[in-house]
């Protein structure tokens, strides 16, 4: 069997193969962060197309830290209702579901006043963040349980924390953006702090697989190094993150040279060095390249975003490429 079909043991949950749909904003909620029928039909036709893992795409923990207006929420109980319907969805064509919990940071583009951890914005395009005090810091941490506790209640299997791309945490984490004296700023401890507490707060409600999307490289002189996450993940190993989903940039404007696979060498180090789980992502669009990545133990899994939208059937042709066999929804058998 090729390795991108082969099952994955993700703490307390199987995959059925290693192909995972990583969390893609998909501004189409409503308002208030309710889940619309495009949702519904979104998630489960890439579980139809037999999408291992389905992660949701960043979902607000609070309103000031949506991305945009239109961005899924979870910060209110009566959210649950619309995310149990997606996670049916997707059950119910044999997917595993996780949800990616988000604050966008200085990033966000919501009416009223936007939050980060010093108060320089993100480009003239963008608002100036108040600089967070440490009370509402809290607020953040406390919001991030909850949101826990409402994805466990939806029914979701894994949780994301999403940690990446210039929002809040990844704000935090980057000396480009943190710029603070207290004890959430200045030494790699102290930019830590902020995950480090998400984490433990998520995880004294949440027993199931936990998630961590990270950018690894900041592409700015005085951002973060490969050196910062690779201990960054070591100390998320040791408070119960089951695997680091790799990514990079988004913490400052910069011109960044993409090509297949470009992410690849970032997770492969974290693994490495952090003796850590890892997920590919970016570019990653053929099976063969997949399988590359998997076979060579470079990533565990394999995270795919714009090729699904393209292609929400992608795994019934990657296992023809790859000469594997895989039953697609029943109402489908005749066209494959």
């Amino acid at each position: 069997m090729t390795k991108l079909f082969k099952p994955y043991q993700l703490q307390n949950i199987s995959l059925k193969n290693r192909i995972v749909m990583a969390p893609m904003c998909m501004y189409s909620a409503q308002d208030d962060g309710f889940v619309t029928p495009f949702h519904v039909v979104h998630y489960a036709t890439r579980a139809a197309g037999q999408v291992g893992l389905i992660v949701v795409e960043a979902t607000g923990v609070v309103p000031e830290g949506r991305i945009s207006n239109k961005d899924l929420g979870i910060w209110d109980d009566t959210h649950i209702a619309g995310l149990t319907q997606l996670v049916d969805g997707m059950k119910a064509y044999g997917a595993k579901t996780a949800i990616q919990l988000a604050h966008a940071g200085r990033k966000a583009t919501v009416d009223g006043e936007i939050f980060a951890p010093s108060a320089v914005a993100f480009s003239d395009a963008y608002k100036t963040p108040t600089e967070m005090t440490l009370e509402d810091i809290q607020k953040v941490i406390e919001a991030y349980k909850q949101a826990a506790i409402r994805a466990s209640k939806a029914g979701f299997d894994a949780l994301e924390i999403h940690g990446a791309h210039g929002y809040l945490i990844s704000e935090f984490l980057s000396p480009a953006v943190n710029k603070r004296t207290d004890n959430y700023g200045g030494s790699q401890e102290n930019r830590y702090r902020l995950l480090r507490q998400v984490i433990d707060a998520v995880r004294s409600v949440w027993n199931g697989p936990l998630l961590v999307r990270v950018s690894a490289e900041d592409y700015a002189e005085d951002g973060t190094t490969m050196e910062d996450f690779i201990v960054f993940s070591r100390w998320m190993k040791s408070q119960g993150v089951d695997l680091v989903d790799v990514s990079t940039g988004g913490v400052v404007q910069a011109d960044i040279h993409v090509f297949p696979g470009y992410q690849v060498p970032h997770a492969e180090s974290i693994k490495q060095g952090a003796d850590m789980p890892t997920s590919a992502v970016g570019l990653i669009t053929t099976a063969i390249q997949a399988e590359e990545i998997l076979q060579n133990n470079r990533a565990d899994l394999i995270f795919l975003g714009r090729v699904l939208l393209r292609e929400p059937y992608w795994p019934l042709h990657a296992a023809k490429e790859l000469g594997e066999e895989v039953t697609p929804p029943v109402q489908y058998i005749r066209g494959w």
